[in-house]
């Protein structure tokens, strides 16, 4: 597929067929997002790829809205960044969650981005769980890795509509 085809076809995709994601697909994605840059080169952004379903749909409660679309996917990749390898580990993991969304539409996969941050897991409530920590005890991730984010993948039950036409000279600017 072309890189401007990839481009075109990604579209956050929150209804799935339920069917498995084969292991190699995404493989697959996971090395190719692994080539994504990274401030200084430091490498900090770390993926688990989660493949057992239960798992993937306890992951839809680590917030009370928006994270219900893994409940549907065939597996989920978290994406976690190492703050001690760089200040800069958010802005390395979100630029490798990017990447990885890109390579899992190469692989035919469709994905949405479920954000962890610092949100509460019950957003009214202001001393629940925070998401991160709730993240961490569905899954055995390292001690000293931050959860910035879980993307959920799966196989699109339908077909997105188009982004619109590029929107005008607002969001393109030149200074010559």
């Amino acid at each position: 597929m072309e890189f401007k085809d990839v481009v075109v076809k990604r579209r956050s995709t929150r209804r799935y067929t339920g069917q498995k994601v084969e292991r190699e697909k995404l493989e697959s994605a996971m090395k190719l997002a692994l080539l994504a840059p990274s401030s200084k080169n430091t490498r900090s952004t770390r993926l688990m790829a989660v493949t057992n379903l239960d798992k993937v749909h306890a992951l839809a409660k680590l917030r009370d809205w928006g994270s219900d679309l893994l409940q549907g996917a065939g597996a989920a990749i978290v994406v976690m960044g190492d703050e001690e390898a760089s200040p800069m580990w958010q802005t390395n993991a979100s630029i490798m969650a990017t990447v990885l969304q890109l390579a899992l539409v190469n692989e035919g996969l469709a994905s949405c981005w479920v954000h962890v941050g610092d949100y509460l897991t019950l957003k009214d409530v202001p001393d629940s769980q925070r998401s991160e920590e709730y993240v961490k005890s569905v899954l055995n991730i390292s001690e000293g890795y931050r959860v910035w984010c879980v993307i959920g993948i799966g196989y699109a039950d339908y077909t997105p509509k188009p982004l619109p036409d590029y929107e005008g000279p607002e969001r393109i600017l030149f200074d010559e």
